[in-house]
Order: structure tokens, then C-alpha cells, then sequence
């Protein structure tokens, strides 16, 4: 200090040295540790991995890697070959979310994709001389279809966060609708499912029925017309789907089978940048999907509900009946408050704080269920629904994530195909509540916060979903309707107890939605002593006579390098492989 002198005895000098000398060794031995975690965090994985619901996309995907594409290329090419070979559950005529996670910037984005209600559509569109939902018209037929999104994403995802050209990136998609592909046991059991209705239109019923009966696993399945369109689209961009001749059949296709699309509503529709979801459970973090999605909000606030639960030491019983009551309030929440937030003010902050959450557990017993009657929402205010759908993960040498949801709605969605196209209409209308409090085709409420509006988003359950924790990351997410949201909680649950992506998509489900007032549970999901305990409960436990879902997952070990995909066991077709590249 300035104008003053002090000694220090020697000892003390020598002590001070030492401890001066010790805290240089602690501050550069913390530096290195630190340049060696950026340098971890830096380091992409040993190759890439992809699982999708189809093994020649999941190929097509791995093709575009090879020839030096990133993840974001590669999910432009397992979207569209997905459309090709999986048209009961995606396709050009459909809509998605793809959740991306760019490595160089550290930045998530989720690119909504998802389809818009026509400027012609109306609240009540689809109500009788009775004032009743007239099923039928809800999900059959060009009347069902929103205006599709899928096109659209895959030109803003190549121009924006690409490298390679849309023709390349479509050129794999192109040869499989040109060349075909061999129909599987998924194709043909929902094509049972949806064919009585698909009869109506010859034209379409030629191109997935040739012959007109339910073609025979391994059967060839060639689409002419829609590898002309995607060649359109790869040559021209946006344009070559949303206006010009692509456009005029589509559109004259939809109005001459009843449809009220227009060339305005193809010109105007628009893909929007989300910020996702984000959430914390237990030192994870949640990257999650945004609305339209109702899935983040729900994932988030089930987690933040059972939080102080000791969920892996309880017993099965009490951790179904936990993480069912959780699901009940959420899902009642997500009746109430949510849909397309540019038509809907939607309270997020809410749903996903802490305090919130505390309000509802202290209604959350541990001995008895809670009957959903005892939660009721107001029929003035009180989203709907998705199930054939498909999902796929992935992740580059890089550290570029894809986690992306596609959907078509019900299998094959509105089973008719505008003549000259291939494309197949998408009846995701019937995701708009159609009348206050009625159930959609999943048995999904809704009311008001998603009513059918012109060139509204209609409320999804799709939930692409991202976890990262000290040294793994996953990225999983899951076709399945209004069960999706459920699908991926167990998913990152199991992920969040030290498990792998064989693990997850393999998982026992269950799922409780608020209304009706049950745990459905996959065959052999539950013991019947299991069973017993939740009814003693109160619960009413339904088994169902078959499973549901479709998941993928891929996991990055960030310490370690290494690479893990899986695609779920319920289906035969899917494909996961860890490819080996350069970073």
C-alpha cells in the first residue's frame, strides 16, 4: 500500500509461499480440467447414428452422411424417403416438428412444420343438420386435410442449416418411389385398417392396392406420380410444390372430391421458427417440442409433479399410480390451455413452474387415485388429436441432432390422393376440436383454445424430444397419438436411470389422458397383483389387446465418444445403425 512498509516474519513468508505455490498448482490444474471438458464438449461422437421407422430411410439417411452431409441434410432425406416408403404414417401431403440442435453455436431450434387449417374452414365445418361431429367428414376425404407443411420444412431445413443441394437430398426418396419398395407387415396391417375407406377413390386405391386387394408382404409398391412431384420440388424449391403445376392438381384434386383448399392457401403457408420447450429434472435438461405441440408442456409439468418422488425405489404399482396421476393433470391442462399460440395466449410460465406443480401434487395422494371428475375443467374453456405418425432420431460426427415427428394422422391419413400427384391428404383436421368437449378419433377433448380457425395450427401431441445430462445425450421421441406424450416420458425417465436406447424403446407403456378415466396398459405391461394394487387404489386399469408406439432413439456418451441407436421391437421395419465417419 502507498506510504507504508511492513515486514513479515521469515516462517510466515515461507508458509505463504507454499500456500501461493499450492493454490498456482490448484488454479492450473482447474484450467486444464476445464480446457479438457471444452475439448470433450468440443469433440464430436465417433460417427453418426440414425433410427427411423423404415430401414431403407434410415439408409437414405446414412447415404446423404456418407457423401459428406450434416444431420440436417440427413434429416431432409429420411423425412422424404419416409413420405415414399411409409405413407401410412408420413408423407408429402402431411406435416411434422423437427427439433434441431446445431453443435457450432450451441443453438435449438424446432422448425413447425405443421399443417394450417384452410382460409375456407369454419368452426362448425364438420357438424351435422343435428349439431353432432359427422365423423366421416372429419377424417375422410379431401374435406379432412389441412394444407400441408411437410414440403415446405424440408426446403427451409436444406437452405438454412444444410450444406448439400435439395436435389441431392431428395434423390434418394426419388429412386425409392420410382424403383419401390416391398411392402412390410406395418403397411399392411394398417392398409386393412384404412382400405374400405381408400375403395371410395380407384385412383388412389390403385396406387397402394394394385389390383385392388391389400397387397401381400413383399409385394412391390411403385409410385410414378409422386417421384414426379418430389423430382418438381427437388428442381425448384418451395415453388415446386407450393405454386405451379404441383399446386393446381392438388388443389383441383381436393375441391373436386369435396375439399375446400385454394392456390392462395398453398402460396401463403409459411414454416415458423420455435424456441422449444426447455426443463430441468434432476440436474438434465429438457429440449423439448413448442406448440402446437401440447408435448413439452405436458412432459414438463408431469416431471416437475414428480419430482420428490422417489420414483426408482418405489414399488411398480405406486410408480404407475404416481406417474399416472401426474399424466391426468397434465393432460386435463392441456385441454384447458393449449393450441396454436399465434391465435391462443398460452400460460407456460405457469404450467411449467415449480409452484404450480406444488399446487397440484398436494391433491396427489399416494393411497387413492384421484377421479378425474374432482379435477374438472371449464367446458367453456376446455386440445385433440394424432396416431399414424412416425418419428426418427439422429446425431452427426459433429454433434448435430435431429429429433423429428411426422405425421399423417390416421393411417393413410384421409386415404384419397389428388390424380396425378401420389400425394396422399393428410386429415390432420380432425385435430381441431370439432365441437366443445367432444372426443376426436383418439378420444381427445377440446374446446375453445383449439377450435377450428382459418389458417390455424391444429394442437399435437408430437414430442421430439432432446435430454442432456453431465456426459450422455439422448434423442428420442415416438409416433402414437394422444399416447406419444406419455411414450416419451417413461422414454426419458428410463434414460434419466442410467439406461440405453435398447432400453427405452423396449419399455413396458402405460398411460392415463384425463378423460376416459383410466390407465390403458399394453399387454403383459402390468402383473395382475400390479393390476390389483392400482384398482385397490381406485384406478380403473384397462388392458389392451395390443401395444402401441413406434420409438427410436439414439445416444451420444459425450465422455467416451461412443454411439448407440435402437428402433422399438413392435415393429419389424425399422432401421438403426451407427455409421462410421470422419469428423
Amino acid at each position: 500500500m502507498p506510504g507504508y512498509a511492513f515486514a513479515m516474519p521469515r516462517d510466515s513468508a515461507i508458509q505463504m509461499g507454499s500456500i501461493m505455490i499450492q493454490r498456482a498448482t490448484l488454479i492450473v490444474s482447474f484450467t486444464l480440467v476445464l480446457a479438457s471438458a471444452a475439448a470433450v464438449a468440443r469433440q464430436g461422437p465417433d460417427g453418426a447414428a440414425i433410427s427411423s421407422a423404415h430401414e431403407l430411410a434410415t439408409e437414405a439417411g446414412a447415404e446423404i452422411l456418407r457423401q459428406g452431409g450434416n444431420a440436417f441434410d440427413a434429416a431432409v432425406a429420411v423425412s422424404a424417403a419416409l413420405a415414399v416408403v411409409e405413407p401410412e404414417s408420413s408423407g408429402v401431403g402431411g406435416g411434422g416438428f423437427w427439433l434441431l440442435h446445431r453443435s457450432a453455436d450451441d443453438r435449438s431450434v424446432m422448425v413447425d412444420g405443421r399443417e394450417t387449417a384452410p382460409a375456407a374452414a369454419t368452426r362448425d365445418m364438420y357438424l351435422d343438420e343435428q349439431g353432432e361431429v359427422d365423423r366421416d367428414r372429419a377424417v375422410n376425404g379431401a374435406l379432412a386435410g389441412g394444407i400441408p407443411g411437410a414440403p415446405a420444412a424440408w426446403v427451409h431445413i436444406a437452405e438454412t442449416y444444410g450444406t448439400l443441394s435439395l436435389s441431392e437430398l431428395l434423390a434418394p426418396a426419388i429412386r425409392l418411389a420410382e424403383e419401390g419398395f416391398p411392402v412390410d407387415a406395418k403397411y399392411q396391417a394398417l392398409l386393412n385398417f384404412r382400405a374400405h375407406v381408400m375403395l371410395r377413390w380407384p385412383e388412389t386405391a390403385a396406387i397402394f392396392m394394385p389390383g385392388g386387394d391389400v397387397p401381400a408382404i413383399g409385394d412391390t409398391i411403385r409410385q410414378p406420380d409422386l417421384a414426379n412431384t418430389l423430382r418438381t420440388l427437388a428442381e425448384q424449391g418451395r415453388d415446386g410444390f407450393y405454386r405451379g403445376d404441383v399446386a393446381r392438381k392438388m388443389v383441383e384434386g381436393v375441391q373436386a372430391a369435396g375439399g375446400i383448399w385454394t392456390l392462395e392457401d398453398f402460396a401463403d403457408y409459411e414454416v415458423v421458427e420455435r424456441e422449444p420447450v426447455r426443463t430441468e429434472y434432476r440436474g438434465y435438461e429438457l429440449i423439448t417440442a413448442a406448440p402446437p405441440s401440447s408435448g413439452g408442456i405436458a412432459i414438463g409439468q408431469m416431471l416437475e409433479i414428480v419430482e420428490p418422488f422417489d420414483l426408482p425405489g418405489m414399488s411398480r404399482a405406486d410408480r404407475v399410480h404416481v406417474l399416472a396421476e401426474a399424466m391426468r393433470r397434465a393432460y386435463r391442462d392441456r385441454a384447458l390451455y393449449l393450441g396454436d399460440p399465434d391465435f391462443v395466449d398460452i400460460p407456460d410460465g405457469m404450467l411449467l413452474s415449480e409452484h404450480y406443480a406444488a399446487g397440484l401434487r398436494t391433491t396427489l395422494r399416494l393411497d387413492r387415485a384421484t377421479p378425474s371428475s374432482m379435477l374438472a375443467a371449464d367446458p367453456d374453456r376446455l386440445g385433440a388429436e394424432s396416431a399414424d405418425t412416425t418419428h426418427f432420431s439422429l446425431i452427426d460426427s459433429q454433434g448435430n441432432m435431429v429429433s423429428a415427428t411426422l405425421t399423417v394422422n390416421l393411417p393413410f391419413g384421409a386415404a384419397y390422393a389428388p390424380p396425378g400427384t401420389g400425394v396422399l391428404v393428410n386429415n390432420e383436421m380432425d385435430d381441431f376440436s370439432a365441437k366443445p368437449g367432444e372426443p376426436n378419433a383418439y378420444g381427445l377433448i377440446g374446446f375453445s383454445a383449439n377450435a377450428i380457425e382459418p389458417h390455424k395450427r391444429m394442437l399435437s401431441s408430437m414430442s421430439p424430444t432432446i435430454v442432456v445430462g453431465d456426459d450422455r445425450t439422448a434423442v428420442l421421441g415416438t409416433p402414437g397419438g394422444s399416447r406419444i406424450i406419455t411414450m416419451v416420458l417413461l422414454g426419458v425417465l428410463d434414460f434419466i436411470e442410467g439406461n440405453g436406447p435398447e432400453s427405452w424403446v423396449s419399455l413396458p407403456r402405460f398411460h392415463h389422458q384425463y378423460l376416459p378415466d383410466e390407465i390403458s396398459v399394453e399387454p403383459d405391461a402390468l402383473t395382475d397383483e400390479e393390476i390389483a394394487a392400482l384398482e385397490e387404489k381406485g384406478h380403473t386399469v384397462t388392458v389392451r389387446n395390443r401395444t402401441w408406439g413406434n420409438m427410436h432413439g439414439v445416444m451420444w456418451n459425450r465422455r467416451t465418444g461412443d454411439l448407440e441407436a435402437a428402433h422399438d421391437p413392435r415393429w419389424n421395419s425399422g432401421g438403426a445403425v451407427v455409421i462410421e465417419l470422419e469428423h
